[in-house]
């Protein structure tokens, strides 16, 4: 594993954080997985690059030796690499569903905790159901403008219908599970997630909203799933489905810092969009969330 500190910020960026490029799976104890894939796109395409995108955005932060405010090195207390990105097959979705089943099932099934970069939101589904083949029913937090649970005719591949069919085919437990910074259109006396709409989140502290996660989901195996569009479009303004009213970066990385003591068992950052990005603006704030993710599997090491 090379240092952190040893790395330019603008040379040789190759993959996540500078960390090794690798599918030996003696070699890692967490796996960055990209998937390219945004043929589930209803608004505007372009995740395909997302995977990339975020890569090249971490050189900006990967010079610090500790992440602030931790007070130890990540990298120093796991091994992380990077996977490099799935290949499916362009106009074959159910390329997506294999490729998906066959690499991630296996690093699930080989006790390694997985951080997937999509890629359009529906990756994870097939994400949810490889982690679920291991951990059986799990608790979500789910960080989103969309509740995704939208289930009209043909949206068995849809990247807003993932939670629509995560529960039916018993990935997730609805009562264990929570989203964060909703503010789309959803039938809320039928709704079958707790909710923390934006405008809540927005006007409560971190602090109560951990508070509130942790009593969700308990000590249930947790999937977390994080839409960057959940982000005001002035912080993310490269994704698909931008809404504003949104969190800000800061409140969502310290909702996620919050997080340590959470049975996190599998991760995803979805819907970056570089050909709507600003001075990369989107992807480093999913490079950022993402560090924030392995510095919370990390402290709990």
């Amino acid at each position: 594993m090379v240092p952190v500190n040893s790395i330019s910020n603008y040379g040789n960026v190759f993959s996540y954080m500078g960390q090794n490029l690798s599918r030996d799976l003696n070699e890692a104890d967490v796996f960055i997985v990209g998937i390219p894939y945004d043929m589930a796109t209803t608004g505007r395409a372009g995740t395909r690059g997302g995977p990339m995108a975020i890569r090249q955005a971490s050189a900006h932060i990967r010079w610090e030796e500790n992440r602030w405010p931790w007070d130890f090195c990540a990298f120093e207390k796991m091994r992380v690499a990077d996977y490099g990105d799935l290949e499916p097959f362009t106009g074959n979705q159910q390329s997506l569903l294999d490729e998906v089943e066959e690499h991630v099932g296996a690093l699930v099934d080989a006790g390694k905790t997985v951080l997937g970069f999509g890629g359009d939101h529906f990756v994870t589904l097939p994400l949810m159901r490889a982690h679920a083949k291991k951990h059986g029913k799990m608790a979500m937090i789910h960080f989103d403008a969309h509740t995704d649970t939208y289930s009209e005719p043909g949206s068995e591949f849809n990247h807003g219908s993932m939670f629509h069919f995560a529960p039916l085919e018993g990935l997730i437990d609805p009562a264990k599970s929570v989203q964060i910074g909703i503010r789309t259109e959803y039938t809320v006396k039928d709704h079958p997630f707790t909710v923390i709409d934006a405008a809540d989140a927005n006007d409560r502290s971190a602090a109560s909203i951990v508070e509130q996660i942790k009593s969700i989901v308990g000590d249930t195996p947790t999937y977390l799933t994080f839409d960057i569009d959940c982000l005001d479009p002035a912080y993310a303004p490269g994704t698909g489905t931008p809404v504003p009213g949104g969190l800000t970066s800061d409140k969502a990385l310290k909702i996620i810092r919050g997080l340590v003591g959470v049975n996190l068992v599998g991760m995803d950052v979805v819907e970056v969009s570089p050909p709507y990005d600003h001075a990369d603006i989107t992807a480093l704030a999913g490079a950022t969330l993402a560090l924030e993710m392995l510095y919370v599997l990390a402290a709990g090491k």
